[in-house]
C-alpha cells in the first residue's frame, strides 16, 4: 500500500453521505472527535438503516450539519458540494439477501448514485473523492488473499453493484484525472450497526432467547474488522492517500461463522441451542482476508 505524505488543512470541508447509517456515522464521529475544525455535511436519505441516534451526541456541533436527501438527486448534490473539499462515499444498500429479492435499489444507489457524486466532483473539482467500498467485490477464494489488483468477480447483486461503481470511480481517474481512492473493507462490525448483519442481529436475538439464523453449516469464513480501526484507515487515505489508488482494509481476524456464532453465545452466556441452521442463500459466500498489494496485510 503506497501512502504519500500531504499537509493537512486547518480547516477541511467535508461532505459526507450515507453518515446516519453504520460506518458513516461513526467515520462522521471519528472525524469530528480528531479534527474538531472540520466542517461536515451529513448527506442521507434515511432509509431503514440510517438513524440520527446514531449521532445525536453531535447534534449540535456548529460543525456539523446534516442535510436528509438522497445521492441520486443531482439538485441536492450539486448544492451541497458546491464548497467542500472533500466527498467520502458511504452511501449505499449493502444487505445481500436484500440485493438477492430485489437488486433495483441497489443499481439506482449503488451505480447511479456514485455517478451523480462524481460528476460534481469533476465538476467542482473536489480535491479528493473516496469511494467506501467492500471486500465482497472479489467475490470467494478457496485460500490465501484477496489483493488489490486482483480481478473483480463479485457473487451477488449487492457485490457486483458494488463493483460496477468502483470501476466507474476508476474510470473518472483514469478518463478526468478526479483526485479519487476506493477504500475495500472486509466484514465490520461494532456500534449503531443496524441489525441485519450476523453480529449485530445475533446478539440482539440471544438477548431476547429467540434463535439465531446460522446459515449452511456455519463453515463459510470472514475477516472481521473493527469498524473504528476502518475509519482510521479511511482517514489515513483522506489525508495521505495516492491519487487513483486501490486500498484494501482488513481486520486480519478470520473465523468460521460456526466459531463466531458460539462466541457470541458464550459471551452472552447463552445456550448454542439457540444456534438455528438455515438454507444457505444462492452463491457462494465464503471470503478470506484482505491483503494490500504494497506492504501486505492493513
Amino acid at each position: 500500500m503506497e501512502i504519500q505524505k500531504r499537509r493537512i488543512r486547518k480547516n477541511m470541508r467535508l461532505l459526507v453521505t450515507g453518515g446516519a447509517g453504520f460506518i458513516g456515522s461513526n467515520f462522521i464521529r471519528y472525524i469530528i472527535k480528531k479534527y474538531p475544525q472540520y466542517r461536515v455535511i451529513n448527506l442521507d436519505k434515511l432509509t431503514y438503516a440510517g438513524n440520527l441516534d446514531n449521532l445525536r451526541d453531535i447534534d449540535n456541533n456548529p460543525n456539523y450539519t446534516f442535510v436528509k436527501g438522497d445521492i441520486c438527486d443531482k439538485v441536492i448534490v450539486d448544492e451541497l458540494s458546491r464548497e467542500v473539499e472533500a466527498i467520502v462515499n458511504f452511501a449505499a444498500e449493502s444487505h445481500v439477501d436484500r440485493s438477492i429479492v430485489d437488486a433495483s435499489d441497489f443499481m439506482r444507489t449503488n451505480v447511479y448514485g456514485t455517478y451523480v457524486l462524481l460528476e460534481v466532483a469533476k465538476k467542482y473539482k473536489i480535491r479528493r473523492f473516496i469511494q467506501a467500498s467492500t471486500d465482497e467485490c472479489y467475490g470467494s477464494i478457496v485460500e490465501g488473499s484477496s489483493k488489490e489488483t486482483h480481478a473483480l468477480n463479485p457473487s451477488s447483486p449487492y457485490a457486483a453493484s458494488k463493483a460496477a461503481a468502483d470501476m466507474l470511480v476508476h474510470s473518472y481517474w483514469v478518463t478526468f484525472n478526479l483526485p479519487v481512492n476506493i477504500a475495500r473493507s472486509s466484514n465490520n462490525f461494532g456500534p449503531y450497526q443496524y441489525p441485519e448483519k450476523i453480529i449485530s442481529l445475533f446478539i440482539t436475538n440471544a438477548l431476547e432467547d429467540k434463535p439465531v439464523p446460522l446459515y449452511g453449516d456455519g463453515m463459510n469464513v470472514r475477516d472481521w474488522l473493527y469498524v473504528i480501526d476502518n475509519c482510521k484507515a479511511i482517514d489515513l487515505i483522506l489525508h495521505n492517500g495516492k491519487e487513483g489508488e486501490i486500498y484494501n482494509i482488513g481486520g486480519g481476524n478470520e473465523l468460521r461463522n460456526i466459531d463466531l456464532t458460539k462466541t457470541v453465545l458464550k459471551l452472552l452466556g447463552k445456550p448454542e441451542s439457540l444456534i438455528q441452521p438455515v438454507k444457505d442463500r444462492p452463491g457462494p459466500v465464503s471470503y478470506t482476508h484482505l491483503r494490500a498489494h504494497e506492504t501486505g496485510r492493513n
